[in-house]
């Protein structure tokens, strides 16, 4: 079966895809043993949940789908095929993608500061310390991550303020 939305994502309309061999004719080589294997096991009985793999639509655009195979069974309970629901992540693949190079961007903007930069969290434990800090205090990030910074990096005459 292709139904509407199939169509509408991948630019194929159902004729084209009725009759032809999934894996083949619609999947790339690089994932074809990998997705083949997928409906394969849900034809043995053996359903997968959020497998992951690129289509390409008819004009060449990539989509990356997340499948999950179930295995469809007729009124005795005998299996009689594959039921494939997929689901379109490309663009939640996109933002996170963009949300990583962006956190990269920070990591690396932090620990190349020229200032000491440490970072804490609601429990005081140090959760962050800069090439900076490690230079000007003497100890390494490996020393201080997940010690308590008051007790352990501020002078006993200073910790009350």
């Amino acid at each position: 079966e292709w139904n509407a939305k199939a169509s509408s994502l991948l630019e194929f309309t159902k004729s084209e895809t009725m009759g032809r061999n999934l894996v083949t004719n619609f999947i790339t080589d690089e994932f074809r043993d990998s997705v083949n294997e997928v409906l394969c096991a849900a034809l043995r009985g053996r359903e997968t949940a959020n497998f992951e793999f690129p289509m390409f639509t008819k004009s060449g655009e990539r989509r990356d789908i997340l499948l999950n195979a179930t295995t469809r069974r007729g009124p005795d309970g005998e299996i009689t095929g594959v039921i494939g629901v997929g689901q379109d992540i490309t663009q939640i693949r996109e933002i996170t993608s963009e949300q990583m190079r962006i956190a990269d961007d920070l990591s690396r903007l932090i620990e190349s500061a020229n200032a000491p930069i440490f970072g804490v969290d609601l429990n005081g434990q140090v959760t962050e310390w800069n090439r900076k800090a490690a230079d000007m205090l003497g100890y390494s990030k490996v020393e201080t991550l997940g010690k308590n910074f008051v007790q352990n990096f501020i002078q006993p005459e200073d910790r009350a303020s």
